[in-house]
């Protein structure tokens, strides 16, 4: 039975606590994160999970049909929603990211600003209404999801909801401060039509969160430098896949993939937005689908370590490698959910209308 660790009392600060029982928690989080999702996603309704997986979603997140990512548009406004910091939301505050800094510093940790979620229109129940898909967006901070969201995670692991119930309604952006994650999962189609994907392994010692965890790859959160979804992917791209440094100069790499876009050889979609049930990260949902020769002049087999873990093998894109990959693995929520959901609209995406499952 999955069970916390005893006398372990919610974080608040690093002084609330002895920095013992602290560092016991995050490591039961680190250890039992998937299951712990798994558990808080039954406080939900079935029907708030994407394609069965744990990952929460709204009716008007999850579009009947892939969506071309260049159909999205997006919004920015310095004074949108209820303020740029945790502190202005009716939460208490908890410093969970100035103690993960002293007691637990994973290898990159910056507070960094970030484009913060405050709306999000991407489907509708009957025809597309004027102005969709769309996403609208404020200022935030990196620390503020940790401050919130990781937080929330780390007292459900202890055993305790108080922060959990404080927020309330994690679809409701108006609640807690949302910074959104582009998580991409990638596809290689060859010239006979056969797919694989691939997976990344989050190292726990580089990355603040869902350590330990497998993801597709790219993934990473919608922040500046630019204001735009597919280059904000294609800085995923070098950095996770490329082997470029963080501020590598990415002007000719940029343009192969953007003209690959634009020429056919890449198709780029879009097939939800969803929060994770235990750390309420919020995820955009995209595939990006390339051909193989193209996938190899640029990435080679696309594997091995990058400043966040180690992108594996790749596996066949079929019924049987998704629902194993999807069941039996500790994938994080919204890596479940894109792959569940690339499967269902494979016609669409790559043309496998053929193929059972």
């Amino acid at each position: 039975m999955l069970l916390p660790p005893a006398r372990v009392p919610v974080v608040d600060s690093l002084g609330a606590m002895q920095s013992s029982d602290w560092l016991a928690v995050r490591e039961y989080l680190r250890r039992h994160r998937h299951q712990l999702t798994v558990r808080a996603a039954r406080h939900y309704p079935a029907a708030a999970k994407v394609a069965g997986t744990p990952l929460l979603t709204a009716a008007d997140w999850l579009p009947q049909a892939p969506v071309p990512l260049r159909d999205i548009s997006i919004e920015f406004r310095a004074d949108r929603g209820p303020g740029q910091g945790a502190e202005r939301w009716p939460l208490p505050p908890t410093h969970y990211a100035q103690t993960m800094l002293a007691l637990a510093p994973p290898a990159v940790f910056e507070n960094r600003p970030t484009y913060r979620l405050t709306q999000a229109q991407l489907a509708s129940p009957g025809l597309a209404g004027p102005g969709l898909p769309r996403l609208a967006f404020g200022p935030g901070r990196y620390f503020d999801g940790i401050d919130t969201g990781e937080a929330a995670a780390h007292e459900y692991a202890a055993g305790r909801t108080e922060l959990r119930t404080a927020i309330g309604d994690p679809l409701d952006l108006a609640r807690r401060p949302a910074n959104l994650a582009i998580s991409t999962l990638t596809i290689c189609r060859d010239r006979t039509g056969r797919a694989r994907f691939l997976l990344h392994w989050r190292d726990p010692a580089k990355v603040g969160h869902a350590g330990g965890m497998y993801q597709v790859v790219p993934a990473g959160v919608f922040q500046p430098p630019g204001f735009d979804l597919w280059q904000s992917m294609v800085r995923e791209f070098a950095e996770e896949l490329g082997g470029y440094a963080e501020h590598a100069d990415l002007a000719s790499f940029t343009g192969q993939l953007t003209g690959a876009l634009d020429g056919g050889r890449i198709s780029a979609w879009c097939l939800g937005l969803g929060v994770d049930p235990l750390s309420f990260a919020t995820d955009l949902l995209t595939v990006v689908v390339f051909e193989e020769d193209l996938f190899g002049e640029l990435f080679g087999d696309g594997t091995g370590t990058n400043a966040e873990g180690q992108v594996l093998s790749a596996r066949t894109f079929d019924a049987p490698t998704v629902d194993r990959t999807v069941q039996d693995e500790p994938l994080q929520a919204a890596g479940a959910a894109v792959l569940r959901l690339a499967w269902s609209h494979r016609a669409v995406l790559i043309g496998m209308s053929g193929l059972s499952g």
